[in-house]
């Protein structure tokens, strides 16, 4: 029994790991394609988006939840302060992508 706990632990702790890599690749992924498909209009705050790392901006939207952030960058959304095309425009990007550029705009702005 005590071989099945510990190899079920050192499994555990293997899963931790590779999530944390995982999530860590995402982010500069994210970074990645932040650079090249958003920053028109979160570095300058074109159209009422919000700036990158402008906690004031992304404190309200953090709160909502980052799926939310997620589905309102991939389906679009109007706002009070301004718009966001679906994919920001940028039909080619995967769902999977604009969640890799949003997690790294809300650790930016945590």
């Amino acid at each position: 029994m005590s071989r099945f706990i510990s190899t079920a632990l050192c499994a555990l702790f293997l899963c931790l790991i590779c999530s944390t890599v995982a999530s860590a690749a995402d982010t500069a992924a994210g970074k990645t394609l932040f650079e090249a498909n958003c920053s028109a209009c979160h570095k300058t705050g074109l159209g009422g988006a919000p700036k990158l790392g402008d906690k004031a901006a992304w404190a309200p939207r953090i709160a909502q939840g980052t799926d939310t952030i997620v589905k309102h960058a991939v389906e679009g959304f109007d706002g009070a302060t301004g718009s966001m095309p679906a994919k920001g425009g940028v039909m080619t990007l995967t769902d999977a992508q604009i969640g890799d550029i949003v997690s790294y705009m809300v650790e930016q702005g945590k």
